[in-house]
């Protein structure tokens, strides 16, 4: 078997002409959600009961995960309706 030698300024496979590369989504567990929102895990599953927070994927019976992009998301709705001016 011989190696097939890669240019390193290559795009990889699956990006396409013309696209720009995004960031892989990245996963994170309850204690980097928990630093990241300010809130205890009660209030998280609490909202996402309520529909008012991201729900977790599950990744096997005792491991939940979110999507970092869905958190940021939400922060940023969070911030937003903060910042709205009151009378």
């Amino acid at each position: 078997m011989t190696a097939v030698p890669q240019s390193s300024d290559s795009a990889p496979p699956h990006v396409g002409a013309g696209s720009l590369p995004s960031a892989p989504a990245r996963l994170l567990r309850l204690p980097e959600v928990i630093a990241r929102v300010g809130l205890k895990r009660s209030a998280i599953y609490q909202r996402m009961s309520e529909g008012r927070f991201p729900k977790s994927r599950s990744l096997g019976p005792r491991c939940a995960v979110w999507v970092e992009a869905e958190i940021d998301t939400w922060v940023r709705s969070v911030a937003c309706s903060d910042a709205s001016p009151q009378a």
